[in-house]
């Protein structure tokens, strides 16, 4: 698949966040990149805003949970499989106060693969790949990381 249809696709992705995710648009969530490793979120600070005029942590988070589903959800609308996909467990880190418009970028961790996933995901209907995301910071470190195992259930051929 060319980069340009992985990006259509993507652009599809956040439509459908925003229309069918409440949060998703009132944080005003937008496509920022997309390749083969990784998806990237944008949101403004406006909406996103605590009482001490930096990104509220529930907004870090929020975006965060929304990019990892968002990359796997991806993967699966890419190969046409339709699947309900749930953060089963995650880790979040809030390591430096974000005074500015943000970014949340999504990769699966060191020791996750796609071809486990799609295998163990056609064997036994379900599977649960690790995805790492992080809110770039000032400096080399980020400002917000976010450790997540992600579950894909098929769904049923006669479920709307």
């Amino acid at each position: 698949m060319s980069n340009t249809e992985r990006h259509t696709h993507a652009r599809k992705l956040v439509a459908f966040m925003r229309d069918e995710i409440p949060l998703a648009h009132t944080m005003d969530l937008s496509l920022q990149a997309c390749d083969e490793q990784h998806l990237a979120l944008a949101a403004p600070l406006g909406p996103n805003i605590n009482d001490k005029g930096c990104a509220f942590g529930g907004s870090l988070v929020s975006v965060m949970t929304l990019n990892g589903w968002g990359l796997v959800e991806l993967e699966l609308r890419l190969r046409g499989l339709a699947c309900d996909v749930f953060v089963g467990e995650s880790t979040v880190r809030y390591l430096e106060p974000v005074w500015e418009d943000f970014t949340s970028e999504a990769r699966l961790a060191a020791s996750a693969d796609w071809v486990t996933f799609f295998d163990t995901l056609a064997a036994r209907g379900r599977a649960r790949i690790e995805v790492m995301c992080s809110v770039p910071g000032t400096g080399v470190k980020p400002a917000a990381t976010l450790e997540a195992r992600f579950v894909a259930k098929m769904r049923s051929p006669d479920a709307v």
